[in-house]
């Protein structure tokens, strides 16, 4: 058994970390306490403990266990817990790992055993259920949000790791410096499980007496240096931070978010195709040549490949935190398309329409606009808009 297996907590008093629910008189103690376990969801990035506080829940109530992976299970492994839980005196709690991998199908033939109380349901997703699982599953569970290990959590959990000799590495004489710790802490991304089995690689496979900041960065070559997955919750939440950065003028925080994505492997045209509608939808008319800039940045990335196309992209990120900010073009947008939806099918304006027969020239059909050399457009007085919207104003230059 690897070092994170052994070192899981077996009880509250061992878990670090998620105060705000595990702590004293919080939410998760009181439900044990009282025997009032529900049926509920935990969401939160991988390492955070969510596994661990389904079991140390189970052991608590002296429920009937089982784990299901929603990777490697369906709807058969489902059907023989429940056969069981029917026979047994105990109170069931069925923990299904990603849950979010369950389609709509495999959820709602959890549905009826959940509402009946048969089965007590813990889900663990790092995915928004709001968008994973399906209402009425969510309806009867209450989502418990957990968050990345903080740098405290984790210097207790390497404490526990090297000082334990009985599950963790305590009966080893290799010591691990402070510059070295800091850069495991940094690098395992607020992952309990990264950090300890980089720990027992550092620990076990070096020679070296200390542990040396050299060491751990080779562990970790390989791996991406935070969480980050281009289909998951933080993809979205690195972009929005990045155009948002960008939005606010914020140029430094901008180049963080931009190298973010790309050091975690993002495709580079996609992030260039979101600075060409941040161009128009946030620069617009305040800077004219914003969107020139964007689109040429597009054409650079496609031609020119990575890594070089980083410079290419902090360049005009640079540039389009920088300049002036508009919204005129989208609120002029937002505004002609209300206007659409208010009044979809106004006559257009005679004078304004084509007359290709002489019937529709008898009947008024483009009276009095003009096309020929130096005189093009509507005669003085009249409009362009519908009859109800004439005068109406959509775009404020800005």
């Amino acid at each position: 058994m690897n070092l994170a297996y052994r070192m899981r907590p077996q009880n509250f008093d061992e878990f670090i970390g998620q105060d705000d629910l595990v702590g004293k008189d919080k939410i998760l103690c009181r439900m044990i306490e009282t025997g009032n376990i529900s049926s509920m969801i935990f969401w939160g990035p991988p390492g955070s403990g969510k596994t661990t506080l389904a079991h140390i829940i189970a052991k608590s109530v002296n429920a009937d266990f089982f784990h299901l992976s929603a990777v490697e299970t369906g709807k058969a492994d489902l059907k023989d817990i429940v056969g069981k839980a029917q026979k047994s005196e105990h109170k069931t709690i069925l923990f299904i790992d990603e849950i979010h991998r369950w389609n709509k199908t495999q959820q709602d033939a959890l549905l009826p055993y959940v509402e009946s109380g048969l089965i007590t349901l813990i889900g663990a997703t790092t995915e928004n259920p709001s968008f994973e699982i399906i209402s009425a599953l969510l309806s009867r569970s209450r989502v418990f949000v957990l968050k990345s290990l903080e740098s405290k959590d984790l210097e207790k959990i390497i404490d526990r790791a090297l000082t334990d000799k009985k599950r963790g590495l305590g009966s080893s004489k290799k010591t691990l410096p402070d510059k070295a710790r800091k850069l495991l802490i940094r690098l395992s991304g607020g992952d309990a499980r990264i950090l300890l089995n980089a720990l027992e690689l550092a620990i076990n496979g070096y020679k070296d007496k200390n542990i040396t900041p050299e060491i751990v960065q080779e562990i970790f070559q390989t791996k991406s240096a935070g969480l980050y997955d281009k289909k998951a919750d933080e993809h979205f939440n690195i972009i929005s931070a990045f155009i948002k950065s960008m939005r606010g003028s914020d140029v430094d925080a901008s180049l963080y978010y931009l190298l973010r994505m790309l050091e975690n492997g993002e495709d580079p045209k996609f992030i260039a195709r979101r600075m060409i509608i941040f161009a128009s939808e946030d620069i617009g008319l305040a800077d004219r040549g914003a969107l020139i800039q964007a689109n040429e940045c597009f054409e650079a990335v496609q031609k020119i490949g990575m890594p070089e196309s980083q410079l290419i992209l902090a360049h005009i990120v640079i540039y389009l935190a920088s300049a002036k900010k508009s919204r005129a073009v989208p609120n002029a947008l937002g505004q002609a398309k209300k206007a659409v939806y208010e009044y979809p099918n106004e006559p257009i304006p005679l004078h304004l329409r084509n007359a290709p027969t002489s019937l529709m020239k008898n009947l008024g059909y483009g009276k009095d606009y003009s096309w020929k050399e130096g005189e093009v457009g509507t005669k003085e007085g009249l409009y362009h808009l519908p009859e109800k919207l004439k005068g109406k104003k959509f775009y404020e230059e800005k």
